[in-house]
């Protein structure tokens, strides 16, 4: 079975390389790519995902509001925040706002696939059964 993924980044190249990146390591993963938190939720709205990555730095909508945002409306689904911001108390923050992972770029680009594998799989367990 497929999981949809939503990656949520400004930086096309960067959307690009991990969509391809995570189509590589399992073909079942269908991931779609938003510029903005606006456009995520409105895709969020229209079909929800298995499992959402975001970068911090969004523009408009950071990436923590958008974690806020995706939990307030209900949504439990695996939220990996993937990003460069390394300052001492982001992922506290991350991680109080409900985000599920937090990874640094470039430093953790080599356990994206795992953590993803990682938590969908402990997700569909909760779900279920």
């Amino acid at each position: 079975m497929s999981s949809r993924i939503l990656y949520v980044d400004d930086d096309s190249e960067s959307c690009e390389m991990l969509k391809a990146m995570l189509g590589y390591a399992d073909g079942h993963y269908h991931v779609a790519t938003a510029s903005s938190a606006e456009d995520a939720l409105e895709m969020i709205d229209a079909a929800p995902f298995d499992l959402y990555l975001v970068d911090y730095m969004l523009p408009e909508m950071d990436g923590l509001t958008l974690c806020r945002t995706i939990r307030d409306r209900g949504i439990n689904e695996p939220i990996i925040v993937f990003t460069g911001m390394v300052r001492p108390n982001d992922k506290k923050h991350v991680l109080a706002a409900g985000a599920d992972a937090y990874l640094v770029k470039p430093n953790d680009l080599d356990i994206v696939p795992a953590t993803v594998s990682r938590l969908l799989n402990s997700n569909s367990a909760h779900t279920t059964g």
